[in-house]
């Protein structure tokens, strides 16, 4: 899941593109912009309007997968590596993000991410918005139960 991409639309700031319309990948998002340096990272929505028009090499069953760092020059990470380069950004724990590059770990990690991304949705829930989703394009996101 974790994939250096080709670059993107460079928003000169770090961007946390992550699914709005699930709780917990909210409230992860918020932990990751506590975690990072302070006004280092952007956290946003890709479900809101327009905001994958600004990242053209993303697709949003990309955005689906897996939460994205955009870096300030539009390098692009998904997956768990998209939480360490966000965390890279604060030089002490950045040293403890760097873990992560250790061989193994980032494999389990990734794994991991893509287990919970997959289930993400009954873990907390949706927010009201996503639950207006009146087009059927929500449902091939979200396993029967």
């Amino acid at each position: 899941m974790a994939r250096l991409r080709e670059r993107t639309t460079p928003p000169g700031k770090y961007v946390l593109l992550y699914d709005g319309w699930c709780k917990f990948c909210a409230a992860q998002a918020k932990n990751l912009v506590a975690l990072a340096r302070p006004g280092a990272l952007q956290a946003v929505s890709f479900q809101d309007p327009g905001v994958l028009e600004r990242f053209p090499s993303l697709t949003h069953d990309e955005c689906m997968q897996a939460m994205h760092v955009v870096t300030p020059d539009g390098t692009v990470y998904g997956g768990f590596e998209a939480a360490v380069r966000a965390v890279l950004t604060r030089p002490i724990l950045g040293r403890f993000a760097n873990l992560y590059y250790i061989p193994g770990l980032r494999q389990t990690c990734e794994r991991l991410y893509a287990w919970i991304a997959a289930r993400r949705y009954r873990i907390r829930g949706k927010t009201e918005q996503a639950n207006a989703c009146t087009d059927g394009t929500c449902a091939l996101h979200v396993p029967p139960r």
